[in-house]
């Protein structure tokens, strides 16, 4: 009884709402990172593809990153998540539930040198209940 008390307890923690959402941060930009837009853009939420088609997505990334910075690939790291109740990715846009913010720096080597991005990751669920990528478009 009590060892399957335990062993639900870390499979708890394994699954974790919070730990799901890091994950997605962390296939974003590692698709990021390998340049595969387009499988990054997958993982952004619903709200976010209303934004940005996959291919002007795709090309602007590209575009941008690779063509202006002349950064082929980059290194990242997310800081730990804070859990958000009642976010909302704009003004005019219902508030989530839930959303986990994440601080994630983008290290880039390019022909202008080393730089970094910071930006701020949130991941919510959408309404299948998958974790997807938003961004803060409030003023």
């Amino acid at each position: 009884m009590l060892a399957g008390l335990l062993l639900a307890g870390i499979i708890s923690l394994m699954f974790s709402s919070e730990r799901v959402a890091k994950g997605v941060v962390e296939e974003f930009y590692s698709h990021e990172s390998d340049g595969d837009f387009a499988d990054s853009w997958k993982l952004l939420h619903p709200f976010m593809k209303e934004r940005f088609s996959k291919s002007a997505y795709v090309q602007d990334r590209t575009h941008v990153f690779i063509g202006h910075f002349g950064a082929e690939t980059f290194t990242y790291t997310i800081d730990d998540g804070e859990k958000l109740e009642g976010w909302k990715m704009e003004k005019g846009r219902s508030p989530f539930e839930t959303a986990y913010k994440y601080h994630v720096s983008q290290h880039y080597k390019g022909k202008y040198g080393k730089f970094s991005f910071q930006q701020d990751v949130y991941v919510t669920q959408n309404e299948e209940g998958e974790w997807q990528i938003l961004w803060d478009y409030n003023q």
